[in-house]
């Protein structure tokens, strides 16, 4: 019991130090004031609908339940956090995700167009984009789809990164804080040799993680390393 105690005091410590980093602009102070109440985690669905937020082209409402085959889309100046099982997402202005299935359980992603921030339980998934595809369990990873060119920045965890066009292009990438972020880019005139590289670390905090991962009930593993945070 004591042993769970700490864990709570030091998980709330460090989530509320991430909603007063982020401020009430980039996700609600109602977390950070469920956090600090020790609430338990919010059920399933869309938990913050900000601007134009769309399920399968219909204007969506806080706590719309998210299933397998559902499309989220985001318009200008808006963005969407749902929960999904033990899965909770961040998608941001101008993003539409394709997702598929089975009962009330995701597998499979494809970011059509956007920036995606998703925090993950066990059990394999898939992500894809136009470039990539990618195998992750487990993880925490932030990725941005254009028309050319995947960013992926695994922030902690185990992801296999392949090339859409050229499968035999792949690489296995395990993080503990944002070590290894890629492009991987698409387009028939990219040299093959320069199709998966190295990228810097862009778009996404460790705030935004931390309060993800308050949503499902759990903290980040860079939470109790010390390192210095994004």
């Amino acid at each position: 019991m004591a042993a769970q105690l700490h864990f709570d005091g030091s998980r709330r410590r460090w989530l509320l130090r991430a909603a007063a980093t982020l401020g009430v602009s980039a996700l609600p102070f109602a977390i950070g004031r469920a956090l600090a109440a020790g609430e338990r985690p919010p059920a399933p669905g869309l938990y913050r609908a900000e601007g134009d937020v769309r399920i399968n082209g219909r204007a969506a409402k806080q706590g719309q339940l998210v299933r397998p085959g559902d499309a989220i889309e985001t318009g200008a100046g808006s963005q969407a956090v749902f929960i999904v099982g033990r899965d909770a997402y961040l998608l941001r202005a101008g993003g539409r995700v394709e997702t598929s299935g089975s009962e009330l359980l995701v597998d499979t992603l494809r970011i059509v167009t956007g920036k995606l921030l998703s925090v993950l339980g066990p059990g394999a998934k898939r992500i894809e984009t136009r470039t990539a595809t990618i195998g992750i369990r487990g993880t925490g990873i932030y990725i941005e789809a254009e028309p050319e060119r995947t960013y992926v920045c695994t922030c902690y965890g185990t992801a296999e990164l392949q090339s859409s066009q050229r499968p035999e292009i792949r690489e296995t990438v395990t993080t503990k804080h944002h070590e290894q972020p890629r492009y991987i880019y698409g387009g028939a005139s990219m040299p093959v040799a320069q199709m998966m590289g190295k990228a810097p670390v862009i778009n996404h905090t460790d705030a935004e993680l931390i309060l993800l991962e308050s949503l499902v009930g759990r903290k980040p593993p860079f939470v109790d390393s010390g390192g210095p945070p994004y």
